[in-house]
């Protein structure tokens, strides 16, 4: 099991409070590994074993716990009869109806501590919300970051490998299953990523039947990466393919792409009025492996491949991030953080014209604007705006 220290260290700063812990995140991005690293963590604090309740349930041994009462009879079976403090690990719980009013009666019945998974957002809204309003912190999980991979892989930063590393990061993505695997695999285990995804946590859970106009979106969404669009757009594309469908399907397989966090929309902020806009927005894919693989394994569109690599390594790093508008032009993102913003350009190839610096200098505020680049330039600035390397940029502690 790679270690992913800055996960597991969130998870031990909130140790032993009284908020519930959540991990979110794509399927097989590594939230099991994140709680069996905690539970050796315990252990190795000297928490005793039966203090300690570990259930997956999508194992074979828990997967027919499904329900609030049978959730309820296994806990009455594990949980000690002690009062001293026991810690429990649920993973994938969004597999029981109504786990979050057991989960809420544990937190005010017993000295626990205890951590959540789950690999869809609506395990966020509704009931959680109402009856842990407050009471809970999530901790977002994302496939490997390209200094993840590196180190994963034994690539020093400063190795004259670090490039052709970058090309495969970009090629086959994050996933960590993909990452220690053989070339010769790696597509079919994405494959099998991609459809796990769509058909579990997307068409499964929502009752999708035909899964046709569902599978249509994603191709269109995955190649315009970066692009921005809406639901009528999208509806009058897949109708000129021959696929019938209307703005209120499509709408309604957004949110569950977004809920299975296999794509975030990032929506248009308006920097001269300071409001967002109700119109388009953007989508980016969870991993460039999973894009390649819903595309079919095409080649092209760089320069928005490149943006959706930026947007996902920003929301790695703990931004909010929209894409932003002023008058007429555009600001590929605007990511915010407790009181920092930070103005992004991304560009595959740097332009003479200036293009990208030009929009960024018509912003008149001064937090820190970049231009992020999919090529090497001797360039480092132009009029005050650092101009940064793809590569230099996802390794560069300064920006996280």
């Amino acid at each position: 099991m790679f270690k992913r220290p800055n996960y597991l260290k969130e998870l031990i700063q909130f140790k032993d409070s009284d908020f519930i812990k959540v991990i979110t995140g794509v399927r097989r991005s590594g939230k099991s590994v994140l709680l069996m690293l905690y539970k050796e963590y315990l252990l190795q604090e000297g928490v005793p074993e039966n203090h300690i309740i570990h259930i997956n349930f999508e194992s074979f041994e828990y997967q027919t716990i499904t329900t609030e009462e049978k959730f309820r009879q296994k806990l009455d079976e594990l949980l000690p009869e002690d009062d001293k403090k026991v810690y429990l690990l649920f993973d994938e719980i969004q597999m029981v109806e109504g786990w979050q009013r057991v989960v809420n009666g544990i937190r005010v019945s017993f000295n626990s501590d205890i951590i959540i998974t789950g690999s869809n957002a609506n395990m966020l809204s509704g009931e959680i919300a109402t009856l842990l309003s407050g009471r809970y912190i999530e901790i977002p999980i994302y496939p490997f970051s390209f200094s993840e991979f590196l180190h994963v892989r034994g690539i020093e930063a400063d190795s004259r490998k670090v490039d052709s590393a970058y090309d495969e990061y970009e090629k086959y993505g994050g996933f960590p299953s993909v990452v220690i695997a053989g070339e010769s695999i790696k597509d079919t285990i994405l494959s099998g990523i991609f459809d796990t995804i769509v058909l579990n946590d997307v068409a499964l859970r929502a009752g999708v039947k035909d899964a046709t106009a569902l599978k249509s979106i994603i191709r269109f969404l995955a190649d315009n990466v970066g692009q921005l669009v809406n639901a009528s757009k999208i509806v009058n594309t897949l109708k000129s393919e021959g696929v019938d469908t209307t703005v209120h399907t499509v709408n309604r397989y957004l949110d569950l792409l977004e809920n299975g966090y296999l794509f975030y929309r990032a929506k248009q902020y308006d920097i001269r009025g300071r409001e967002y806009l109700r119109t388009n927005g953007k989508y980016f894919i969870i991993d460039t492996g999973l894009r390649r693989n819903a595309v079919g394994r095409k080649d092209g569109n760089y320069s928005n491949r490149l943006e959706n690599i930026v947007y996902i390594e920003l929301l790695r790093r703990g931004y909010t991030v929209d894409v932003g508008k002023l008058d007429s032009k555009e600001i590929d993102f605007v990511a915010r953080k407790l009181d920092e913003t930070l103005y992004i350009q991304v560009a595959y190839e740097f332009p003479n014209n200036r293009h990208e610096t030009d929009n960024l200098l018509n912003i008149k505020d001064n937090y820190k604007k970049i231009v992020v680049t999919g090529r090497y330039y001797e360039t480092t600035q132009i009029d005050g705006i650092p101009i940064i390397y793809i590569v230099d940029w996802l390794l560069s502690e300064e920006f996280k």
